[in-house]
């Protein structure tokens, strides 16, 4: 395994420049790792999700910045909003300053109970569609 899948970067090239550090991390490494566009990452970033160093117009993001892409996918994942999910990644880096969304069981199963409600949604309206499709079908 080569040494870039454990976050290490010996130098790292953008056009007319090299970066020489171990956590340093371009726009196009984040999209790759993490399987998302980088308009997501510019979104997030125009958020205040992210906070990628700017050295002309690259944008090198740190170890940390990875940490958080990770919990804001996460989130996203889990189905919270953006502001649900700024107070998640506020409150595990410790400076929310009260107004983090701490990940409690009672949050969790809140959380739960709306997916689920949303499933059953889903559900409803899979069958729905399918009656109506055969129907069309048939005539």
């Amino acid at each position: 395994m080569d040494a870039n899948a454990f976050g290490v970067r010996e130098t790292l090239s953008h056009p007319g420049r090299t970066y020489a550090s171990e956590d340093v991390y371009t726009i196009g490494d984040l999209a790759r790792d993490f399987g998302v566009t980088l308009r997501a990452l510019r979104f997030y970033e125009d958020k205040g999700l992210l906070s990628p160093r700017r050295e002309g117009l690259a944008r090198l993001y740190s170890a940390n910045d990875r940490e958080r892409l990770t919990l804001i996918l996460k989130g996203k994942r889990l189905g919270f909003t953006l502001a649900e999910i700024r107070g998640l990644v506020a409150a595990h880096e410790g400076n929310a300053g009260g107004r983090g969304l701490a990940l409690t069981r009672e949050r969790c199963l809140s959380q739960l109970s709306q997916l689920e409600r949303q499933r059953s949604e889903i559900d409803a309206a899979i069958v729905e569609l399918r009656d109506t499709a055969t129907r069309l079908a048939a005539a």
